[in-house]
């Protein structure tokens, strides 16, 4: 901060004032090399005569324009700033808990790369959507794990997506039942706490492929329904399903995976008990095509729920100065190039008739 009226946004592009320095100085020690180089070829005098139109005050003072150009379009972009006004910011949303299914059956290729990948990218793009909610994620399959608390924070969201995968539970199958009644804890633990004065928005998202459901997910779903938490699904796969592959330590694919007389086990997408889930939980389902529109549409019906205010906070505005430094320096850079180097009129050299 320079006085009490600037501060800079952006100090550590000042360190770019060395790489001006170093040009110049680059610069003049070029010249100097080159004036020597062509003394030592041609003699003092002859050179002389070569270089008699170049003018190096004219291209000094090019060279301290494009400089001085520099500067200020260095210190542009560190961004001075004056004066401050405050604004209060606040964050609201509902708190969306989303379940991921990790089983063995989301490794199936019938959508490409597979089932896994593509649910991992869309949660991804559906972070994007949704700014200001609390998310979660858990993974599930024959047990769950809560790898990411209630936050709003999408970098550390983005992270624990990344990481799914089919070794983020220790058992395999698909428990739907379980992995509900861990998300209802999960909310317990790390949600808004809820009183007679205020009430947050509750939401599942059963991201999966249906597949090798447990009894009971129905009536779990029912139960979390009548205390305020909305279930919604979203299916993954095709109904003509896929196998599902092996691979090696490396991850190379090495056969696919085999029942117990050693037939391929094809798996297909069970939308019709993601859709029932759906209906239990008072939420709605979703189909996931490659370029739908279920994730606008999942945004869209949450964006009907009520709203809760999770934090208030004042934030400190500056006021941008860049603009005339920027300008300054682009019409410094700008007016350099019309100088010319040459002298307006060549002395008339009168060593070109001396002998040694």
């Amino acid at each position: 901060m320079i006085g009490p009226f600037l501060k800079w946004g952006n100090p550590q592009s000042f360190y770019f004032l060395i790489l001006v320095a170093a040009l110049v100085a680059v610069y003049f020690i070029f010249e100097k090399y080159f004036s020597l180089k062509l003394d030592k070829a041609f003699g003092h005098k002859v050179a002389t005569y070569l270089t008699q139109s170049l003018s190096l005050a004219k291209r000094r003072s090019q060279l301290g324009l494009q400089a001085l150009g520099l500067i200020f379009v260095i210190i542009a972009m560190a961004r001075p700033q004056a004066g401050e006004s405050q604004q209060q910011v606040k964050s609201e949303g509902v708190e969306l808990l989303v379940l991921a299914d990790v089983s063995d059956s989301m490794m199936a290729e019938d959508v490409r790369p597979s089932r896994l990948a593509q649910m991992k990218i869309e949660l991804s793009k559906l972070l994007e959507l949704m700014p200001g909610n609390k998310i979660g994620i858990i993974a599930f399959a024959g047990s769950s794990a809560l790898l990411s608390p209630l936050t709003s924070d999408p970098n550390a969201l983005r992270m624990y997506i990344d990481s799914l995968d089919i070794n983020s539970v220790s058992s395999q199958g698909t428990n739907f039942e379980t992995a509900l009644s861990y998300a209802k804890e999960a909310f317990e633990r790390g949600g808004v706490t809820q009183d007679n004065s205020a009430r947050t928005t509750r939401v599942i998202l059963v991201s999966s492929d249906g597949e090798d459901q447990e009894k009971g997910a129905l009536d779990t779903a029912k139960i979390l329904a009548k205390e305020g938490i909305r279930i919604f699904s979203m299916a993954y796969g095709t109904e003509k399903g896929g196998a599902i592959p092996v691979r090696d330590p490396y991850g190379n694919a090495i056969g696919y995976k085999k029942d117990a007389s050693g037939q391929t086990v094809l798996t297909q997408v069970r939308g019709d008990f993601l859709r029932s889930l759906a209906e239990a939980g008072s939420g709605q389902f979703y189909f996931a095509y490659f370029n739908g529109d279920h994730l606008r549409k999942f945004v869209d019906d949450i964006n009907t729920l009520e709203k809760t205010e999770f934090q208030s906070s004042m934030m400190t505005q500056y006021e941008e100065k860049f603009t005339f430094p920027l300008l300054t320096g682009i019409i410094l850079i700008l007016f350099s190039l019309f100088i010319n180097d040459r002298k307006s009129k060549n002395a008339n050299w009168k060593g070109k008739y001396e002998t040694e």
